[in-house]
């Protein structure tokens, strides 16, 4: 596909939605470590939503869902993604994500926001409501629990991940995504691949996200494919201290074809018995699967917040 940039997307996602296109700006502020955290800023005044995407994706696997919801709103790159800048220690679990995104509130917001945090985002946004109560008002919980097995949902976006990390163009990597199920159709892969990748010096095509890499390398060592380091780590346990220590209302979103059996999510429940929990009638990826749907959710939770 032609060159283009982040934003030019949105008109057709904007008209598909029946909605206007609202401002949009990327963001950047750098951290105390000298790292740089990025994110994507939406509509006029003070963020009301603050979003953190999953592993492997990035800011704009909210903007669908973004444009449905039509308020003020803060999508942030977690670290190792998107622009923000990947961890020499490769720590991509919450409670080491949750201080980058408590700056970037502080920096970017005025008040206690809706924090929506799909996957890897979900089990940050988990721990930044358990250590940085101030900064919460509500958690909502994208199809996640620190107790899902490894070896399930997540073992196969590694198998996606592992091998070659660049390529000789976006087109090679759309057809990869198609063949593994993942993207949707062309027109939403091609989006997808776009805005996840970025063009080296060389002139190959590489994934911007740090996950792809060490999945690669975990292969190339003969790493076991099914339970890999990366994904053990995001799936720490200490996940459940932080949903035991969380004082603000947790509303648990469970995609039925997704990475959260029942089991679990009534162990989430066991555990936060005052958690409200919808399942919703889609896979993992439930903002991009059923992006509509998921921001009249957000926007029942930002009435009652």
């Amino acid at each position: 596909m032609p060159e283009t940039d982040e934003f030019s997307f949105l008109p057709a996602q904007a008209a598909a939605a029946g909605v206007d296109v609202p401002r949009v700006e990327r963001v950047e502020l750098t951290l105390p470590d000298g790292r740089a955290l990025s994110g994507l800023r939406w509509g006029e005044g003070s963020p009301r939503v603050t979003l953190l995407h999953g592993a492997g994706l990035n800011a704009h696997t909210w903007d669908t869902t973004l444009l449905h919801l039509g308020v003020p709103a803060l999508a942030l790159d977690l670290a190792g993604h998107g622009d923000s800048s990947w961890r020499e220690d490769a720590a991509y679990v919450g409670r080491v994500l949750a201080p980058d995104v408590a700056t970037a509130l502080e920096a970017w917001t005025d008040g206690p926001q809706v924090l929506v945090g799909h996957s890897l985002g979900g089990l940050t946004a988990v721990a930044l409501a358990a250590s940085r109560p101030d900064l919460v008002d509500t958690v909502v919980i994208v199809d996640i629990t620190p107790g899902i097995d490894p070896s399930g949902g997540p073992a196969q976006l590694r198998a996606f991940f592992a091998g070659p990390t660049d390529w000789a163009s976006r087109d090679e990597l759309v057809d990869k995504a198609l063949a593994f199920g993942l993207g949707g159709a062309r027109p939403a892969a091609e989006r997808g691949v776009f805005l996840n990748t970025r063009v080296r010096p060389d002139g190959r095509i590489e994934w911007k996200h740090h996950f792809a890499h060490l999945a690669a390398a975990a292969a190339a060592a003969g790493a076991d494919t099914a339970t890999p380091d990366a994904v053990r780590a995001v799936l720490a346990s200490t996940g459940w201290d932080d949903i035991a220590a969380v004082r603000a209302p947790i509303v648990f979103v469970r995609a039925d074809r997704g990475f959260v059996s029942a089991d679990d999510a009534d162990e989430l429940v066991r555990r936060a018995s005052d958690a409200r929990v919808r399942v919703v009638p889609t896979a993992h990826n439930v903002q991009e699967e059923d992006p509509a749907g998921l921001a009249s959710l957000l926007r029942e939770t930002l009435a009652a917040a």
